[in-house]
This record gives structure tokens, C-alpha cells and sequence, in this order.
């Protein structure tokens, strides 16, 4: 077995110092994506919000023409 000595030691530090530093640049990198989706994501939210309130925005003027039609007995049938 390897005699442990302080230079061992140390070189086996940097080393382990060197893949810490790699993977806080990952970290951050991978928070970095995780924002740019979160961002993403509340856009499609908010497009998809949007869509519901254009649908209900056509929807009640269609139903008053059905009624005013008097179509909406005739779909009941």
C-alpha cells in the first residue's frame, strides 16, 4: 500500500476541489434552463388562459343567438 503523505493529500484535495467547482457551474447552469422553462411554462398558461376567455367570449353571444333562434330546443331533441 502507497505511503499517505501530505503531498498525496493535497493533490487528491485540489482534485476534488477542481470537480467541486465543475459541478456548481453545472448547478448553475441546470437552474439557469430550469428558470427559462419556468418562464415557458407560465406563457403557455397564460396563452391557454387567453384561449378559455376567447371561447367564453363567443360562447355567450352564440347562446343568445340559439335562444333568439329558438335553436336550442331543436339541439335538446
Amino acid at each position: 500500500m502507497a505511503e499517505v503523505t501530505n503531498e498525496l493529500i493535497y493533490e487528491v484535495l485540489k482534485g476534488t476541489q477542481t470537480r467541486l467547482a465543475n459541478i456548481e457551474t453545472g448547478i448553475v447552469e441546470v437552474k439557469t434552463e430550469l428558470q427559462a422553462v419556468r418562464g415557458h411554462l407560465l406563457a403557455i398558461q397564460t396563452d391557454v388562459a387567453n384561449l378559455y376567455a376567447g371561447q367564453a367570449n363567443v360562447e355567450m353571444p352564440l347562446s343568445r343567438i340559439e335562444r333568439r333562434l329558438e335553436l336550442t330546443d331543436a339541439l335538446a331533441h
